[in-house]
């Protein structure tokens, strides 16, 4: 990285914390509620009672993130409402939030973006371990004036406890995991363990790995209508004379099974060290990830290569599977001081990264991209008044991206950005008020190109609630975002092994800007919990990445374009106790959520999720807990130009939890089969749902130790 600039402004965080604990310094260590290995979670920001208002919210922790568990950040979440994944293959999937992927939704880990390539393409992995993550937080709405304009369509926080969070109150504290599955062969494992040093020091340390071989699918690889095409053109072939060409085609046509490809290999390491003092506390951590995964092929595609290259060979043998190896190395540091007068304290946050990403084409090395960055955060925390509480902070992030090789589609290039927000919060029992503003400004230059832009980037919020009564609110939230354009989308300019696209990028793009209003009403009232929102965006100058219909290197030719765009969504989502009796008690779950988004010119937007809903009978007991729910998405049929519809699925999940141990020492067990129906599924948000489908049928065990 040609320079790390520090500041001393950074954004908003989210803090997860016991509320006993929310405005100590120095507390102990959460102990776990006897149903869960985690305690009670308050979803903050610093100095607001409770990050409520201007975003609707969903925790995953204990025995639901357990049961979704996976190897990727997408998948772990695409059960809940509002949430898809891009399901580019088992090594790389990250969240669709409201039906936004992309730039649009950060993926953070406490409160600081990943720092590696995962925004760049679909085909990146995010490297984030879920096997590591105590609890992951999804943001839903404006969360942008927390995260920044690449928030715009949400935010996902996953919390781990690599910098420690408080003095544990025995010798030493052990969480491990351990899991076996059928479909994708999967063999994981991980252990973290939290040690007082004395001296208000502690220690952490955790590990885990994860393999998977090529994933068992139902059925054809193939979806039907690329299927029909490919048969028809090796009939084609083969009436022409070319029966090699004809018999490829038809055994691409006829694959079944298992996704040729698809296999995983991943690795984290982490180490951490805090201190905690009277009025202060400080910590650091490093942190690896390492992982190799599979990238199926498109069925008819053809790998680029410079004029010449291996040509001969390939016509003897065939394309060479394509495989993406990716390191990062990850500093972290996180500190407090409690102040006297206005503000009641200032907390700090930054993290530094050193991210490497290689494309091979069999054992060759195609392209290598590489990411050093450092993002921080600084927020002073205003002394609570008269009902009224606040935060006034900034964030600084500085990126330096590279691509070298013959498919390096991005040249070289830098994004810094320097934004400064407030977010102030009034109670005016029974009513609520919330109100945000977040300047910011990024710089984006391509030095090999002599190109460079500027955005000055101004976003707002005003939230309103009324709680008639305790556990019930009704709000509406007012929103103005912002967001400039990143280095892919400005200067992407070549053909991508990975993604088998030709991305061409725009440098003329303009500043994303939309206005919101979402309406809303939450209940949690006698073991009832219910949540509903309605939303619409109007954004001006919205960009997405468009197939043209024209081809380049013998690749479809992807294309950034801009114009006005209108979402429209609801999301629902509610939990009832419907019968306790003998020491068991039978709950029911429903969810759904729904999203329409339209262009300017009456086309709708490429990749936008389907209906989807979600039903479950879960009987919960101190010891065992059994689980059945019924995952449905509709077929999408209201497609972009060259955009090929999804059809409608439908998954039968069951699990079953044994819990021998509870109070301090935990260890739940649980047994799973999913998709036990062996259905086909493909992700409609997805750039290669035509010839990746989701796993079939898998019988999973998992176990999860805390001690």
């Amino acid at each position: 990285m040609k320079s790390v600039r520090l500041a001393l402004l950074a954004g908003a965080s989210l803090a997860f914390v016991s509320p006993a604990f929310a405005q100590q310094s120095a507390p102990p260590i959460e102990q776990d509620d006897a149903d869960d290995f985690h305690g009670t979670i308050v979803v903050t920001t610093g100095g607001l009672r409770q990050l409520d208002v201007l975003a609707g919210t969903s925790v995953m922790r204990g025995d639901e993130l357990q049961r979704n568990l996976s190897g990727q950040i997408g998948e772990v979440l695409a059960k809940l409402p509002g949430v898809s994944a891009t399901s580019f293959s088992p090594g790389a999937s990250r969240p669709v939030l409201r039906g936004f992927q992309g730039d649009r939704v950060r993926v953070l880990v406490d409160g600081l973006g990943t720092i590696d390539a995962s925004n760049t393409s679909a085909d990146h992995a995010v490297t984030i371990d879920p096997l590591t993550a105590e609890r992951i937080e999804v943001l839903r709405g404006p969360a942008a004036l927390i995260y920044g304009g690449s928030a715009i369509g949400g935010a996902v926080n996953v919390i781990d406890k690599r910098i420690p969070r408080g003095v544990p109150d025995e010798p030493l504290h052990i969480d491990a995991f351990g899991a076996l599955d059928t479909a994708y062969d999967l063999r994981e494992g991980g252990a973290s363990l939290d040690a007082p040093l004395g001296g208000g020091l502690v220690l952490h340390l955790d590990g885990s790995h994860r393999r998977t071989d090529d994933v068992d699918i139902p059925g054809f690889v193939i979806a039907e209508a690329l299927r029909q095409d490919l048969l028809a053109d090796a009939a084609e072939e083969a009436e022409e004379g070319h029966q090699d060409e004809a018999d490829d085609l038809l055994e691409a046509a006829n694959l079944r099974g298992t996704l040729p490809n698809s296999a995983t290999e991943t690795t984290s390491l982490g180490a951490g060290l805090a201190w905690f003092g009277p009025s202060a506390s400080f910590g650091i951590s490093a942190g690896y990830y390492d992982s190799l995964y599979g990238v199926p092929a498109r069925p008819g595609a053809h790998h680029h290569h410079e004029e010449g290259e291996e040509e001969e060979a390939e016509e003897e043998h065939g394309e060479a599977p394509v495989t993406i190896g990716l390191e990062q190395f990850r500093a972290d540091l996180r500190g407090s001081v409690e102040l006297g007068g206005v503000f009641e304290r200032i907390t700090t946050r930054w993290g530094y990264s050193d991210y490497t990403h290689t494309e091979f084409e069999g054992d060759e090395v195609g392209t290598t991209f590489a990411v050093e960055g450092i993002e921080g955060r600084v927020e002073l925390v205003q002394r609570e008044r008269g009902g009224w509480r606040g935060v006034i902070g900034g964030q600084y992030l500085f990126r330096d991206f590279a691509a070298v090789g013959a498919e390096a589609f991005v040249p070289p290039n830098t994004t810094e950005s320097f934004a400064l927000f407030t977010l102030q919060e009034v109670a005016l029992d029974p009513f609520e008020l919330e109100i945000g503003a977040r300047y910011e400004r990024t710089d984006v230059a391509a030095e090999a190109l002599g190109a460079a832009r500027g955005f000055d980037s101004l976003s707002g919020a005003l939230g309103l609630s009324y709680s008639p009564s305790p556990g019930v609110k009704f709000g509406v939230n007012a929103t103005r975002t912002a967001r400039a354009p990143s280095t892919e989308e400005l200067y992407a300019d070549g053909p991508h092994i990975a993604t088998q696209q030709f991305e061409i990028g725009d440098p003329l793009l303009e500043e994303e800007t939309a206005l919101g209003l979402e309406a809303y009403a939450r209940a949690s009232v006698g073991g009832v919990e219910l949540s509903a929102s309605v939303y619409r965006n109007w954004f001006d100058d919205f960009i997405y990445l468009q197939e043209t219909g024209a081809e380049e290197d013998e690749l479809p030719v992807y294309q950034q374009l801009q114009q006005s765009a209108d979402h429209f969504g609801i999301e629902a989502s509610a939990s009832v106790p419907l019968l306790e009796a003998a020491g068991f008690r039978w709950v029911g779950e429903v969810g759904g959520s729904y999203v329409e988004a339209t262009l300017a010119d009456g086309t709708p937007v490429p990749r936008i999720p389907p209906l989807g809903l979600l039903g479950a009978l879960e009987l919960q007991s101190p010891r065992w807990d059994a689980r059945a729910e019924l995952e449905w998405y509709a077929e999408q049929d209201r497609i972009a130009p060259f955009e090929t519809a999804t059809d409608g699925f439908a998954f039968v999940n069951l699990s079953l939890a044994w819990k021998p141990l509870r109070g301090s020492e935990n260890l739940t067990v649980m047994l799973q089969a999913n998709n036990l129906f062996d259905s086909e599924g493909r992700r409609h948000a997805s750039f290669t749902k035509d010839f990746v489908p989701l796993a079939g049928r898998n019988v999973k065990l998992t176990a999860r130790l805390s001690l």
